[in-house]
């Protein structure tokens, strides 16, 4: 799973069959501080995440077929949750 931020909505008029009823999302990857990373990608909505939401997302295949229950070949990167908060436990250095 990737932590990404969404940053906007696709519509389309005609889509294959596999797509039909299912809202697409740009999303970017995100570092656990928030920064952006990488690049952006379209990804299936499965919980009604908005512009600007953190998600994580599964962008492979395999899992992405699994979560969305079909075998489709045409979807690649799934929204799985929309996250609430990121905490990162800073290290603490071993002092001897």
């Amino acid at each position: 799973m990737t932590l990404a931020r969404v940053t906007g909505t696709v519509v389309s008029t005609a889509k294959i069959k596999d797509l039909e009823g299912l809202k697409l999302m740009i999303v970017h990857p995100i570092s656990p501080g928030g920064a952006l990373i990488g690049k952006q990608i379209v990804a299936v909505d499965t919980v009604q995440a908005g512009i600007g939401d953190n998600v994580l997302i599964i962008d492979e295949g395999g899992s992405a077929g699994i979560m969305l229950e079909m075998s489709s070949q045409a979807i690649r990167t799934v929204i799985t949750a929309i996250v609430d908060r990121i905490d990162i436990v800073k290290e603490e250095k071993n002092v001897h």
